[in-house]
Parts: structure tokens; C-alpha cells; sequence
């Protein structure tokens, strides 16, 4: 699920956040209309005052955007998603709580428009990503300072530049930090089609290492398991398949996991912990 620009269109609060559309197709003002000395405007973002169900606490407000000083980024958004954490920390139950009032959104893509005089590091037309959770990103623009953005490439899609801060961060740390994994060893997952499984594995097939996918049987099983194969996925299986007696036999050709990554609990987790060398 995706915000974006359409929040230009979106006229009613609270109730309608929830089918905002992908930023696909989304165009605002060129970034030469900008200059860093732009008179505060007015922006349009998703806003909650306190913490709560998030389609009874968010609303669509109009917020003064300031003007460009200094260090200042004024940025276009592209697009920004709608994840599960993004949903915590609203209800108010996530590890990390920006002050209220808030807008929502952790993660996203926005375009530079303005830099202030003392920006040294990004120009007109440039991406960024948040570079820390909290900023807002479910806005149409916004001015942050320089440091609390990252400059990504602009000549990779668009969704993928959105997501980049969260999942695929994630996956590259439980694959670096828990492990000194060489090329050749294996790890096994399980809800292996979540976003952060999806990353590990693409990441995994990049390191050389080699991935046991675990995933929940479905009637479209094979389907699945090949949109995972195409992504890097040497070995996709149940978690019924786990649990039989024959894996023993599935350890012959394939180096026992050094690593195992859960993000489901009980005898799920449990059968990752039989399969480990």
C-alpha cells in the first residue's frame, strides 16, 4: 500500500488514508520551479495527534511547509509505503515514538526541489530516502535537514527506491552481523515471501550463499515457489515438508544451515533449530 502525491486528491480524513495508490504516474511541479529562497506554502499530509486505531486517529491535514534556510532540504515525495510498523507506531505500541503530533510514514523516496545555502551534498532533481524511522514520509513535501537524508540513485524503480530503508536493511544485517557466513554456506528462513525474506534472499544470491526458503502450504504453492526461485531461491519448501522424517535425506547435497532466521515463533521456529549445523 502506498502514499503519494494522489493525497492531493484525497478529501476526506481518517477513513480514506487506507487506499491511498502507488506513486506510479504521480508528477508535481518541476524542480527548477523551486528556489531556496520559496515562500512558506501550504502541504497536505497524514497526521495523528494521539496514538490510537490508526483509521480513527489519522487525519488529512494542510500543514505550513516553512521556507529553505541553511541546512535545509525542501523535497518532493514520490512515494512512501504503508508498512506494518508503520501501523505500531501509530497504535503506539512500536519501540520508537516521535513526538505528537506526528505524521506517519517511516519510510519512502522524495525528490530534491530546494537546497539552502549551507547543503553541500544534494542538488535540485536528486533522490533521498530518510536516513532514521520517524520523519514522515506520508506527506507532498517537506523541508528536512540535510543530515536526516540519504541520496539514492534516480535510475532505479521507483518502489524499490521507496523501500530500501526497512526491509532490505534488515535483511543485510541478519545476514552480516549473526554470522562470519562464507560463500557456499546455506541459511535457512522461514515466511521466506515476507519483505524482509524476499531481500534475503536476493541478498543471500548476491553473498553466494545458499537459502532454504520456508514458507506456509497454500493452494498456489508452485507459483510461490517460483516467483522465489526468481528472485535467488535455491530451495523452497513447507513447513510441513520441514517436519518430515526424509529431510535427513534433504542434507546429503546440501550444507546443514549456519544460520536461521525467524520471524514466526513456536514449532516453526522450532524445526528451523532441528535443521541447524
Amino acid at each position: 500500500m502506498w502514499v503519494c502525491s494522489t493525497l492531493w486528491r484525497v478529501r476526506t480524513p481518517a477513513r480514506q488514508w487506507r487506499g491511498l495508490l502507488p506513486a506510479s504516474g504521480c508528477h508535481g511541479p518541476a524542480a527548477s520551479s523551486y528556489s531556496a529562497s520559496a515562500e512558506p506554502a501550504r502541504v497536505r499530509a497524514l497526521v495523528y495527534g494521539h496514538h490510537g486505531d490508526p483509521a480513527k486517529v489519522v487525519e488529512l491535514k494542510n500543514l505550513e511547509l516553512a521556507a529553505v534556510r541553511g541546512s535545509d532540504v525542501r523535497v518532493k515525495m514520490l512515494a512512501a509505503p504503508i508498512n506494518p510498523s508503520d501501523i505500531n507506531m501509530i497504535q503506539g505500541n512500536y519501540g520508537l515514538l516521535p513526538e505528537l503530533p506526528a505524521v506517519g510514514g517511516n519510510e519512502g523516496v522524495a525528490q530534491v526541489v530546494a537546497v539552502g545555502s549551507n547543503v553541500t551534498g544534494l542538488k535540485p532533481g536528486d533522490w533521498v530516502i530518510p536516513a532514521n524511522a520517524g520523519l514522515g514520509t506520508w506527506r507532498t513535501e517537506a523541508v528536512f535537514s540535510e543530515e536526516a537524508l540519504i541520496q539514492v540513485p534516480s535510475d532505479i524503480p521507483l518502489q524499490s527506491a521507496a523501500t530500501l530503508g526497512v526491509n532490505p536493511c534488515t535483511a543485510y544485517r541478519m545476514l552480516m552481523d549473526s554470522e562470519q557466513l562464507q560463500p557456499g554456506d546455506s541459511v535457512i528462513q522461514n515466511a521466506s515471501n515476507s519483505g524482509v525474506g524476499q531481500a534475503v534472499i536476493q541478498i543471500a544470491a548476491a553473498l553466494g550463499l545458499r537459502t532454504i526458503n520456508v514458507v506456509r502450504d497454500r493452494p498456489d504453492i508452485q507459483k510461490l515457489s517460483d516467483r522465489l526461485k526468481s528472485l535467488g531461491a535455491e530451495h523452497v519448501i513447507t513447513e510441513e515438508e520441514l517436519r518430515r522424517p526424509e529431510m535427513k535425506n534433504f542434507f546429503k547435497d546440501m550444507p546443514q544451515p549456519r544460520l536461521a532466521l525467524n520471524c514466526v515463533g513456536g514449532k516453526s521456529s522450532t524445526e528451523l533449530l532441528r535443521q541447524l549445523a
